[in-house]
């Protein structure tokens, strides 16, 4: 009876595909395992086989796989599970999941190989020149790739020479599977077998006689391995002596030393002493015991503790009960900034025991991160990661802790599977029957409104570690010190005092500004006219350190302007401020102290973000200013005031969680001063001081927000009283944007009356060239959430149908 197995494939489709295997192979097959697949007509693809099976498809012929790519399964049971309920939840497919899950070095992808075609005599006085160019190099090479052919004619499209070449039967087209991820291999060095006895190294030494620098070599590789018993690099041998890698070679050549590769991880710990965990205060004590007690009647805790109340420091007992019991951890952080601190801090506690997963590694170190996981190994015990790190492969997870769980980074917005890592993370230990612990100095109305229904356990931590009273917090009002004429360029007298008297104490400042580049608008001003994106609704912010203009949607870039593009005027001036003019004004206002900048430009590459906190740490720099990446959970010694610039621009953002994000971001920012012994001080710029966001800021009343912010809820019908799901249509025609919208609103209305709201434009309408319409359904707590998904696959399946729709995009975002 024939075998068959169902594969996911990562292309988004709502079906699985289903291949014929052989008999033998259906024995050696497991669920999880990799195979390379044919799809459509000559690609080439990798699929996670999900089912194995005798049932043959109905509605095709079943190909026969291409390859086993696994000797083991790389994906777990417990993983497809998690696969599948995202799929379910977040509406999208397994495909979508499966390239959002796996590190892209693990799918492999075909590539086209062009060889030439032996068999058959061409005239290449026939062939015209590209044609001749190609073929004359397949003289001299067995095979060439696509991308070759485009470096050897210096063309972008070279498909229709390809084809060309093919009618004429000069060349023959086959995919070719190759892997991405290749281990890292070290040379290393010994001496040869012949010479292991005295006599022969004797003759050796006296041959070399003359060659000073061959015979230092080989002296050297004796003093080294004598001295650390262990392999010899050849990098180390060369640097010792000093010899060239060509001297080394040649004596590989001659036989007298063989080299040899030993395979290895490519994230090194290297420190060996391990330090013991702090010992936990009065407060710390007592929040631990809840938590524990928590844990035994609910799987979800929220910890509530206010900012550098040492909530790490509790996190980490939690970890060294989990590791007791040979069990792994998962600690899920919002930023990739805020993981350089703290896997320092965690390296010396739990030394190699901790792993590292985000998207600033690159595809191999991931996959070495994945593998350790897989096999349990002592070097994954506890993973430290931005929102991806979920999908990796635990067998044995006991804890996971989210760490500022309110942040809306953990949100995934592009591509699909849109997931909350918050959320997945509390499905995942469930799977895994393991404990969630949710962490945040201002949590997410959501996470508290669980804990009030007591879904979720609840613990607070009210007070800071040492006793530090809480920063205090004055609001000054700009309208006013603008009236009185006691604002210097962005900054009022109040603030330049303090940024004074808290630099002569030989401390250090932080000033908040949430928007990057120097300006958001250039406008003239005889005519009034700014340059726009061509591409976007907006217009181009100035950046001075590169002297553009740029488009923050789509990276669209042009030189700064010398005068202006509509009538010629000189006169131009910039409104707005962004991070860069904060930089240049505080230069100018405190020439003697050093000042740097920390935003998505200055933080580009690897290790960007370590540079700048490891200068503030080690008080290399006095005032730093930056955008939100300053916000989350770092914890800096020796920072004792804290400005923000302007407060009001986040809380008119028009969307109905900028309150709540405002008060958040205002606090957390708050929280970074004064940490240590004294009190530290923050102060707020705005426009209307009497906002009622804001004095509940200044008096740090969390439960004031949140009874206002779930009264409104309410009364509008938001989350997390009702779920929402919002769909965006997209096309670079506005008619076809508005036509289909306008359908699906329609439909949607016939089957969920008033609850659906829309279509609209968002506030920057187009994007990319394309138009953008939402659409928004919320959907009442008694309402089944699975039925009302149903509906909307349906509607949706209906609207890609119509002929006219089918080029529109249609995006569903689960919990937006």
């Amino acid at each position: 009876m024939p075998n068959f197995i169902d594969v996911i494939i990562p292309v988004p489709l709502q079906k699985l595909f289903t291949y014929s295997i052989t008999e033998s192979e259906s024995s050696f097959l497991q669920k999880g395992m990799r195979v390379a697949v044919p799809f459509g007509k000559s690609k080439i693809f990798t699929g996670i086989v999900f089912n194995i099976h005798k049932q043959a498809p109905v509605a095709y012929e079943a190909k026969e796989i291409h390859q086993i790519l696994d000797n083991k399964p790389i994906v777990n049971n417990k993983q497809l599970e998690l696969w599948q309920w995202l799929s379910a939840y977040y509406m999208c497919t397994l495909g979508d999941v499966m390239r959002a899950a796996l590190p892209s070095g693990f799918i492999l992808e075909s590539e086209t190989v062009i060889t030439k075609n032996n068999a058959k005599s061409i005239d290449e006085s026939h062939l015209k020149d590209d044609e001749f160019l190609i073929y004359e190099a397949l003289h001299h090479q067995s095979s060439l790739k696509i991308h070759d052919i485009s470096n050897i004619l210096d063309k972008k499209n070279v498909l229709p020479v390809i084809k060309t070449l093919i009618e004429k039967e000069a060349i023959i087209v086959k995919e070719e599977v190759y892997e991405k991820y290749k281990p890292k291999l070290v040379r290393y060095v010994k001496l040869h077998t012949n010479y292991k006895t005295e006599k022969a190294l004797k003759e050796l030494l006296e041959d070399l006689g003359r060659a000073h620098k061959q015979k230092e070599v080989v002296l050297t590789l004796f003093s080294i391995s004598a001295k650390t018993k262990k392999p010899v690099k050849i990098s180390d041998l060369s640097n010792q002596t000093e010899a060239s890698s060509a001297i080394v070679k040649a004596l590989i050549d001659k036989g007298i030393l063989e080299e040899y590769f030993i395979q290895t991880d490519r994230i090194q710990y290297t420190d060996s002493e391990n330090e013991d965990s702090k010992k936990l205060n009065h407060y710390q004590k007592n929040a631990l015991n809840e938590i524990n007690t928590a844990f035994k009647t609910h799987p979800v805790c929220l910890l509530h503790g206010v900012t550098s109340s040492g909530k790490t420091e509790v996190y980490v007992k939690l970890i060294e009960a989990v590791l007791s019991k040979q069990k792994q951890v998962l600690y899920l952080l919002p930023e990739i900034a805020l993981t350089t601190q703290l896997v320092s801090r965690l390296q010396d506690y739990f030394g190699e025991q901790v792993a590292i997963y985000h998207s600033k590694y690159s595809s191999h170190e991931r996959i070495e991160v994945w593998n350790n996981v897989l096999r349990n190994s002592e070097k994954a015990r506890i993973v430290i990661g931005a929102r991806s790190s979920v999908f990796l492969p635990f067998n044995n997870l006991g804890l996971i802790i989210v760490d500022e769980e309110h942040e809306q980074s953990f949100k995934q917005f592009e591509p699909a599977p849109r997931y909350h890592a918050r959320d997945t993370a509390i499905v995942l230990a469930n799977t895994h029957q393991a404990k969630t612990l949710l962490g945040s100095a201002t949590p997410s109305l959501e996470s508290y409104n669980n804990a009030n229904l007591n879904k979720y356990g609840f613990v607070e931590l009210m007070y800071r570690y040492n006793d530090v009273l809480m920063p205090d917090i004055e609001l000054v009002d700009i309208k006013d010190k603008l009236k009185k004429k006691r604002m210097k360029g962005r900054f009022s007298d109040r603030l330049i005092e303090e940024i004074t008297e808290t630099l002569k104490n030989g401390q250090q400042v932080i000033l908040f500004q949430n928007r990057r580049g120097f300006s958001p608008i250039i406008e003239c001003k005889t005519c009034g006219n700014a340059p726009q994106c061509p591409n976007c609704d907006v217009s181009l912010t100035y950046h001075q350190y590169r002297n553009q203009l740029r488009c923050h949607y789509c990276g669209y870039n042009m030189l700064m302007l010398q005068d202006c593009m509509a009538c010629g005027s000189q006169d131009l001036e910039s409104k707005g401020f962004g991070t860069e003019q904060i930089e240049e004004e505080v230069k100018l206002l405190f020439p003697d102290y050093k000042v740097a900048r920390m935003d998505l430009d200055t933080t580009r590459g690897k290790y960007g973000y370590e540079k700048i906190i490891t200068a503030l740490e080690q008080q290399e720099i006095d005032i730093l200013v930056g955008t939100q990446m300053l916000t989350k959970g770092l914890d800096f010694r020796n920072v004792n005031l804290v400005g923000i610039m302007n407060a009001d621009n986040m809380l008119n953002f028009p969307d109905f969680r900028a309150h709540e994000r405002s008060f958040q971001l205002m606090l957390q920012v708050a929280g970074r001063a004064g940490r240590t012994k004294e009190r530290g001080k923050v102060l707020i710029q705005t426009y209307n001081p009497y906002h009622t966001i804001l004095q509940q800021v200044s008096t740090n009343n969390y439960k004031a927000m949140y009874n206002e912010q779930m009264n409104e809820r309410y009364n509008y019908k938001y989350p997390p009283i009702y779920k929402q799901i919002k769909i965006t249509l997209k096309h670079n025609d506005y008619s076809r944007v508005e036509m289909a919208s306008t359908w699906y609103a329609k439909s949607l209305r016939t089957v969920f009356g008033d609850y659906v709201l829309g279509p609209e434009s968002p506030p920057i309408a187009r994007i990319r060239n394309q138009f953008h319409k939402n659409i928004l359904i919320k959907i009442p707590k008694k309402q089944s959430l699975s039925k009302t998904k149903e509906a909307i696959n349906k509607i949706n399946n209906s609207f890609q149908s119509v002929k006219d729709f089918r080029s529109v995009r249609v995006i569903l975002n689960v919990d937006n």
